[in-house]
């Protein structure tokens, strides 16, 4: 197939903004970290409303009150988590009279949608329910890990410790990186090893994924990441192998979910924010359910 000039042009151009968004937003300041993940999810609950719309008609009955109601009603779950993080206010206290104001707003939205609209609530209130699980939740979990790794951060300065540069930039998103890096490096090495000797179709759901690529890309996804948590400290080799791991079979999972979503919805992608890389739901569908079993796995090994 030859190379078209123009379109490779536009995947790597977005694909240079979508990775200095991120990088920017992940270890810039808390603040950074927020909003990059706000934006995120707002844009991934946008995108699932459409595609439940199109894999149920009477969805598109939906009221719009509950098309703002329950992201918002989400993102205020991030928010209260985030305020939990230690010296997240600092110098943002009118901050939180907004937050709580949206939360609200949130609130009043969905009950507004329930009297307008009574007769669409029953099963309607499932789909909703089923985006704040799929989407909120992770997110919410997402800032619960960065509030442990600013934890760290936190103890080392009541200990007497005067952190260094590198303690302020990793502890915080230490847990979130290493999770996201896991997934790029999985889903790299999956579509590299799958390229080249992939030969055995993994599911129906998503056919161009073989089962020598995903085996591949994950026992490279775990070694990369040992290889680095063994240089870059921070946490034992046994968190970065665990983490990697679930990166790998949870994030393959994720990946096959949102899979399935679109070919019950009939589209190719779930939105357009990338040109030649689809949407919000396309570059985070793995991260989605891979956050929740992290953090699980995370608050396992503080209690052994």
């Amino acid at each position: 197939m030859a190379l078209n000039v123009a379109t490779f042009k536009t995947r790597t151009l977005s694909a240079i903004i979508f990775v200095v968004v991120m990088v920017g937003g992940l270890l810039w300041n808390r603040t950074s970290f927020f909003a990059l993940f706000t934006l995120i999810h707002f844009g991934c609950w946008y995108e699932f409303l459409l595609l439940m719309k199109a894999i149920d008609p009477d969805f598109k009955k939906i009221h719009k009150t509950w098309a703002w109601g329950f992201p918002l009603l989400g993102w205020g779950g991030m928010w209260w988590a985030f305020r939990g993080i230690p010296d997240a206010m600092e110098g943002l206290a009118w901050a939180g009279y907004v937050g709580d104001a949206v939360m609200g707003a949130g609130v009043l939205l969905i009950a507004a949608g329930a009297v307008l609209k009574p007769e669409k609530t029953g099963k309607n209130l499932w789909y909703a329910l089923a985006g704040l699980a799929y989407i909120s939740l992770p997110w919410f979990l997402m800032i619960l890990l960065y509030g442990m790794g600013d934890s760290l951060l936190s103890m080392t300065r009541l200990l007497g410790g005067t952190p260094t540069l590198f303690q302020r930039i990793a502890y915080p998103v230490a847990l979130p990186c290493i999770l996201i890096f896991s997934i790029w490096i999985n889903d790299t090495m999956a579509y590299i090893v799958g390229s080249f000797i992939g030969r055995t179709p993994f599911s129906k759901i998503s056919p161009k994924k073989t089962w020598e690529g995903t085996a591949g890309g994950a026992l490279l996804c775990v070694g990369a990441m040992t290889l680095l948590g063994h240089f870059v400290g921070i946490y034992q080799l046994g968190v970065w192998i665990g983490i990697s791991a679930i990166a790998a079979v949870v994030g393959t999972a994720g990946d096959l979910l949102e899979s399935r979503l679109k070919r019950l919805a009939g589209v190719k992608d779930s939105g357009s924010i990338l040109p030649g890389h689809g949407g919000f739901l396309d570059r985070f569908d793995s991260l989605l359910l891979a956050t929740p079993v992290t953090y699980a796995f995370f608050i396992l090994l503080s209690i052994l």
